[in-house]
This record gives C-alpha cells, structure tokens and sequence, in this order.
C-alpha cells in the first residue's frame, strides 16, 4: 500500500471494511442483482459500522476523517462486483448527504443528515432531466413559490436510489426567466403528494433502483430550500469535482479488480503445457494494462490529495473522470479477452463487470461533455471558480 497517503490508520479501517463487505454484502449480491433490489438492513449494518459517516461532521454521528478513508470505502466497494450496489451507497453519501451537509440549515441536518449517517434515512440526488443530459443550465422542472411553499412540477431521470430512497435533493428553476442564475435546491420527504418514481431497466448496475421522476404539482416547504434561493447551479458546479473525482476512483479500482482476476486466472489455466501468462503477447499486454491503471490511480490519488487540503480541482477531477473511466473499459474489455470463453460466461465475473463499467464514460458527464470543458479551460482559458 502507498504509505505516502494511507497511513496504518487507514489500512486498519480497509481491513474492517472488506472483512465487513465479505460477510454482509458478498453473499447475497447475486439475489440483489437477479431482483433488482439491495436488502433495506444492509444500510443500518453500514451506518452502526460508521461507513456512511466518515467524511460528515462528528456532530450528526459522522467520523470527520479525511478523504482516503473516502477513497478505501470506494476502492472496497467496487470490489465486490456490483457496480449497483457500490452506486447506491456512494450516491447516498457523496451525491445525496452532500448537498445536506454543504448547504442544509441546522434544522435539515438534523431532519435528514444524521439520519442518513445512522443508516435509517437514504437519499437521491435528482439533476439531470429527459431532455436535458448534462446540460444542467438547461433544466425545465420549475419551482414556482406560492405563499408558504414552492410548487414543483417536471421530471428527472437516470436517478439513482430514484425509487426507494426515503428523500430527494431535487434541483429545479425558481426564475426560469435567468437561466442558470434561476436554480434552486430542495430536499424532499418521498411520501410527499404528486412524486411519483418508475424502475428502469439498464445494461448494468442491476442492483441498484434507477428511476425516472415526475413531480406533479409537488408543494415544498419554504424551510426545505437548500442553501439560498437561486444559488443552486453554483452549487452543483462546486460538488461537480467530487463526483468526478468519485467516478475516476471507481473506475481505477474496478480496472484493478478486474486486471487481479484476470492474473490469478492465467496462473492456472493451462494450454499448450504451459500456464497462459508465460505467452509473451499475454503477459505483455497484461504489464501494459496494469501501467495505464496505475497512472490513472496515482493521478487520483494526487487529486484526492488537493482536494483533502480544500484546493479547486475541477480541471483536474475532470481529467480524472475523463481519462481512468476510458481506461477501466479498455483493461475490463481486454481481461475479458484473457479468459476466454469463460469471460463471457455469467457465472465468471467479467461479464457483470464489463456491462456496469460501461456506464462509467456516460454517468454524471459524459466523456465528450467532459472533453468541451476542458477545452474551455486549456484552449480558452476558462476559470471555473468555486461558489462563494
């Protein structure tokens, strides 16, 4: 392990985690994927254990640890080899308690914050629309005030924990007239009158609930707006660098998951007398495979690095996302290949792995979304400041 960011510490908590995945989460993933649906009991396990908690103030139940132990829970969850399962708990604490613990009042945090760190509460972030991807400005869902609420009436979609989550942090336009200057942000009880959620059904990430949203004439308490009114897209642009970073990380660890059991695997299939990772086209691919995700984690691991000491990194968790998502696809396409026949089998687990990496490049940015803006930074000189 890299001692020049993980400390004994935190090789002392990746040891409790994978112990902790191992026994409560390994076991029953093939069920999770074949019904679509993670077991509920699984997130209070998660919160008495503090895993939901680690990156929250000590205040709402949380650890207060900085962000490798974020970077471990990550690491860990995506080698239990359900993309779904790894989604739902990272969008409830990075995407979901984020916008809380960034931007809630005191009374929010209380309400849904520590909750969510106890494990009794899990919630959705809910951004991106049919008809708008990841043109965030160009958002439609309204939320016009009238009296003591806001009335919210649009759709969302691609959410995950869309469908069984206990709340939503739901952006939508206060001043549609503005544009981007127009957004805000709410939280949301599911029980609340005029939600209503559909399952979709996807290529990978089979565990996990990913819903389409209509809101219909949904009323808002006042007190339930997130931060200031019409602040919201600044706000989404300043967790934007998390979430890459987030993705970038996933895809790395994935990729070093998948490289690991394509190894182990050649070391004892045999052809031709010989154990296949003595075929020098073989190994030597498998060095080059292993270079590219070790660039792509070290990178990572420095931004990760910057990001801990409150530096703005969008640049950087940009390429990130960009550049270690492609790769983990390469490296997942290409162990695959290493097993054969049995790399398309769904018993071996290439197959689960290669359909949830996929969506790696498209999630929270796509790549070629991801390409234009970071030629606005290189090439036009583009700052992208942080909220104030």
């Amino acid at each position: 392990m890299n001692n020049m960011y993980f400390t004994e510490e935190h090789n002392l908590f990746r040891e409790s985690l994978k112990d902790f995945l191992q026994k409560e989460v390994v076991p029953h993933v093939n069920t999770w994927e074949k019904n679509g649906t993670i077991d509920t009991s699984i997130w209070k396990k998660l919160g008495d254990m503090g895993f939901l908690g680690i990156s929250y103030p000590e205040a709402y139940g949380g650890l207060n640890l900085d962000m490798f132990y974020m970077v471990i829970l990550l690491e860990e969850l995506q080698k239990v080899n359900s993309g779904g399962f790894a989604a739902a708990v990272w969008a409830h604490i990075y995407l979901a308690m984020t916008h809380l613990n960034a931007e809630g009042s005191e009374a929010i945090k209380q309400q849904y914050l520590a909750p969510s760190i106890a494990g009794n509460k899990v919630g959705c972030l809910c951004i991106t629309e049919p008809f708008g991807g990841s043109d965030v400005a160009g958002m439609r869902t309204t939320a016009i005030k009238q009296g003591d609420f806001y009335v919210l009436n649009g759709s969302k979609t691609f959410i995950t924990n869309g469908v069984y989550s206990d709340y939503l942090i739901v952006a939508a336009k206060t001043n549609p007239e503005v544009g981007n200057k127009g957004i805000s942000i709410f939280v949301l009880d599911r029980d609340t009158p005029g939600i209503n959620a559909t399952k979709l059904d996807k290529l990978g990430w089979r565990a996990s609930d990913t819903g389409e949203i209509a809101f219909d004439n949904v009323k808002i308490p006042l007190n339930n707006l997130l931060g200031e009114e019409n602040k919201g897209f600044s706000y989404i642009m300043q967790h934007f660098s998390l979430e890459r970073l987030i993705m970038g990380v996933n895809a790395h660890a994935r990729a070093e998951f998948a490289l690991q059991y394509a190894q182990q695997y050649m070391a004892e299939r045999m052809a031709f007398g010989k154990t296949i990772d003595k075929f020098q086209a073989l190994r030597h691919k498998l060095a080059d495979l292993y270079t590219e995700m070790e660039v792509c984690k070290q990178f990572n691991y420095v931004v990760t690095f910057r990001l801990n000491r409150g530096e703005y990194v969008v640049k950087e968790a940009t390429m990130s996302k960009l550049k270690s998502t492609q790769m983990a696809d390469d490296v997942i396409y290409q162990c695959l290949q290493f097993l054969g026949g049995y790399g398309y089998m769904e018993e071996y687990p290439l197959a689960r792995l290669s359909r949830d990496s996929r969506l790696g490049p498209i999630g929270g940015g796509t790549s070629e979304i991801l390409r234009e803006i970071l030629s606005k930074i290189i090439i036009d000189g583009k700052d992208y400041k942080p909220a104030t």
